[in-house]
């Protein structure tokens, strides 16, 4: 759709003027840029700008001295989880889109890790914290913010809007007009933006370029299918929702090309992937949800059905040069549950619940339209997630390095979870003194301790941190593994999880093959080639011991 078609159909009565303000900012902000788009060698490290700490340094310095001194090139990208003022949910409550938060640095600081890799920005556009400047302006009766917020009447049925969080859908505020209730879809201290008013949208574009222009090679935009409101619906994925990422996609392409959208949908897969869009016109990158629960079901079940049939059934979505999937298994957030509703039965769910409680984690809900709860998300270490109680740090560490030689292998580019990358466990100590679910697996490192972990060979940071970027350093060397190489998802045998990566210019095959059971197996096959993890020479017969992982390189 064109964009004056697209403003006419969000903007009726305004949209020559807004279609005007677009224009003049496309002119003002164009800049010529060389596209450059991913392949193999793209690895995302996702991470707090402050998840690890040095006395006497802002964060965002440390960041940049661990990967110059431990990680070489490995990764390639780095998306920093919100670095501006904020004020509360570990930083999606921002108080200022355009500060880079002082307690971690400043835009020296970003700069300086944009000069050698790729950084992903989070867009935190559906809402803002109660804290900033437009909040306080619109409490106050500035008229610049009048109308950048949703007003609610309590008077009026809001049941059919999706709630992620057990919280209220709005909340009352003082404002200098008395007393007014606002849309909050996360709590009532992130208040949800009102798109409907054009200025909003105006504002956000300003902001986005911004971004790209200032080390964003990727752009991920949070919460994004919320972000049309509509009494009377569903108010999520709505058709105004899309439109307005088309905008945005627009402008972006149109002022700082190749900048890289990412889109943030924890729902399932079907609605997820409907914000490729067109394959051309909405987002770059999906997040892939039903990854994380999936491969967590394989080796709690010691049974890859599941994942299998999952894998097998992203054949119905047809990526094109412009689309893939954004990978992953942890992240600052808890393992999702809502992308396996149509995949796990409730006795499934049921499992991994139980599963997880046993292991420590904690289980978040949401609110149903009928008053019922159910998980929302899964809060633990991935680490923790996939063993169970009394594993021992072999077995703990083979099954973990098993699930992310999954995400190293799927189609797709990999984002990796600093703390899987390192090797972490729960942190009970953030999850009692916060009493927030998700801080179990946010644990702010000491610098100089972690640096002695990971040069220790008996801990598991340093086994799982070296295994790790070892299976990057082969993952990189490889156009099987490019985003654009054919995926072929095989059923060898219902505990292992297999499938065949293809390079079609170049002629390399890979098969995957990770046991996800505590059994010997063995498989007799036709393959053949070189083991790329093991060093050994396979042919025909295959033998995977108990939850081990190969990448042969078929000849």
């Amino acid at each position: 759709m064109k964009v004056i078609e697209i403003l006419k159909t969000i903007y009726p009565e305004q949209f020559e003027d807004v279609h005007v303000k677009i224009e003049k900012l496309i002119d003002k902000h164009k800049i010529e840029k060389q596209i450059n788009w991913v392949s193999e060698e793209d690895i995302m490290l996702i991470t707090y700008g402050d998840s690890i700490i040095k006395e006497g340094e802002k964060p965002l310095k440390t960041l940049n001295h661990f990967l110059n001194t431990f990680t070489k090139d490995q990764l390639t990208n780095v998306h920093l989880l919100p670095m501006f003022p904020f004020s509360s949910d570990d930083g999606f409550s921002v108080i200022d889109y355009e500060k880079i938060n002082p307690d971690l640095g400043d835009w020296d600081d970003i700069n300086a890790l944009a000069k050698h890799r790729g950084l992903m920005f989070d867009a935190v556009i559906n809402h803002i914290s109660k804290s900033s400047d437009w909040f306080q302006g619109y409490l106050n009766g500035d008229e610049t913010y009048k109308n950048y917020f949703v007003e609610c009447d309590p008077k009026k049925d809001y049941s059919d809007v999706v709630r992620p969080r057990a919280l209220p859908l709005y909340y009352p505020y003082q404002t200098s007009e008395g007393i007014k209730y606002v849309w909050a879809t996360f709590s009532d201290d992130q208040i949800d933006l009102n798109y409907g008013h054009p200025d909003v949208l105006i504002h956000i574009l300003e902001i986005l370029i911004k971004y790209a222009k200032n080390g964003a090679r990727f752009i991920r935009f949070d919460a994004v299918g919320f972000l049309w409101k509509k009494i009377g619906t569903s108010s999520i994925h709505l058709h105004e929702t899309h439109l307005l990422v088309q905008l945005m996609r627009y402008v972006l392409d149109q002022t700082v090309p190749g900048t890289i959208i990412v889109s943030e949908t924890n729902v399932p897969h079907k609605e997820n992937i409907t914000y490729f869009g067109d394959g051309t016109n909405e987002a770059h990158m999906v997040y892939q949800f039903p990854l994380p629960p999936l491969t967590l079901f394989s080796f709690v079940s010691g049974d890859a059905t599941k994942l299998t049939d999952w894998a097998k059934s992203l054949d119905d979505t047809k990526l094109t040069n412009q689309t893939t999937y954004f990978n992953f298994l942890a992240s600052h957030d808890g393992i999702g549950m809502r992308p396996v509703e149509d995949i796990l039965n409730h006795e499934e769910k049921q499992m991994l619940v139980n599963h997880v409680t046993v292991n420590g984690g904690k289980i978040s809900y949401k609110n149903n339209k009928d008053g019922s709860t159910t998980p929302y998300e899964l809060n633990i270490s991935y680490q923790d997630a996939v063993s169970k109680l009394g594993d021992t740090q072999k077995v703990r560490i083979s099954k973990f390095l098993g699930a992310q030689v999954i995400l190293l292998s799927m189609i797709g580019i990999p984002g990796i979870y600093i703390h899987s990358l390192l090797g972490s466990r729960n942190d009970y100590e953030g999850l009692e003194s916060s009493k927030i679910n998700r801080r179990i697996n946010r644990e702010k490192l000491n610098y100089d301790l972690l640096a002695k972990e990971i040069k220790d060979s008996n801990s598991t940071r340093y086994q799982v941190f070296n295994q790790y970027l070892d299976l990057i350093d082969i993952r990189k060397q490889h156009k099987a593994f490019s985003p654009f190489a054919i995926q072929e998802v095989l059923m060898l045998d219902h505990r292992v999880f297999s499938l065949i990566r293809a390079d079609e210019k170049t002629s390399e095959r890979i098969l995957v093959l990770v046991n996800v059971s505590d059994q010997e197996i063995k498989l007799d096959t036709l393959y053949q080639g070189e083991d790329l993890i093991h060093q050994e020479h396979i042919k025909d017969t295959i033998i995977l011991k108990p939850y081990q992982y190969r990448w042969i390189l078929l000849s």
